[in-house]
């Protein structure tokens, strides 16, 4: 591929962010599309399945604490079958569609990030089993959809809800990796994956997430945050001009 010598480095750092701040995942689709000059709908498949490597991160603290897997489970249990159906869903749906659902994450990523994390001083009470469930479900649906891993929806929405922060950003690293299954499952049924490309976004992602964790733990947090958050706005201005342009 000619773009090569692009599209690995903008990985590695899309992986970086990840590991440093959680919210880099919703760049891996713009740059498979417009640096590596891939497809949409195989942008996404390629995506849906990368995002399961660096969800092993989430592996360690549950480890540690079985409270965390046992709340987790009911929201792993809706992610997957969410992620299913939006998998299923790609395809009925324009590019411009796609790329619109895919910009509007990014912004909002963006501006999720140039705002303070509320973390209330009293958590409130732990969400049902039922409520976690159809909220896995839904963020599933909507990550599957538009190829992003899963935190940059479910950690606002958590933190909205005030849930206690770790067992937010655990569920955030978590829930990766039901939706990379289930939705690069039917992207493979469908003919839509190539597993090459997943596997080589998936390590460099993985490899750039360990880099951004010790990077994050020398830096100032504060600083990091708005600086990823203005990148991430700025691509997804870019985004909308490309929507434009092509409309």
């Amino acid at each position: 591929m000619a773009s090569a010598a692009l599209m690995l480095p903008a990985i590695l750092l899309t992986g970086a962010l990840i590991g440093a701040c959680g919210i880099g995942g919703v760049l891996l689709v713009p740059i498979l599309t417009h640096l590596g000059g891939i497809p949409l709908p195989q942008a996404i498949a390629a995506a849906s399945l990368s995002f399961s490597l660096p969800a092993l991160v989430a592996v360690r603290p549950m480890r540690r604490q079985p409270e965390l897997l046992q709340r987790c489970l009911p929201l792993l249990g809706g992610a997957l079958l969410g992620a299913a159906g939006g998998a299923l869903t790609v395809h009925w749906l324009s590019a411009g569609s796609l790329m619109l659902g895919v910009m509007l994450l990014v912004l909002f990523a963006g501006w999720r990030g140039l705002r303070p994390l509320d973390v209330a001083v009293t958590p409130a009470a732990f969400l049902s089993t039922h409520s976690l469930f159809m909220l896995g479900a839904v963020i599933g649906f909507g990550s599957a959809l538009t190829g992003t891993g899963g935190p940059v929806l479910i950690l606002p929405l958590l933190m909205l809800m005030r849930q206690p922060l770790p067992f937010a950003v655990v569920a955030g690293q978590a829930i990766q990796f039901p939706i990379a299954i289930a939705s690069s499952t039917v992207h493979a049924l469908e003919g839509r994956l190539d597993i090459k490309l997943a596997l080589i976004c998936g390590v460099l992602m993985l490899l750039g997430s360990f880099a951004g964790q010790r990077a994050a733990a020398a830096l100032n947090v504060t600083q990091l945050q708005r600086m990823v958050a203005l990148l991430l706005l700025a691509v997804g201005l870019w985004f909308g001009w490309l929507l434009l342009r092509g409309s």
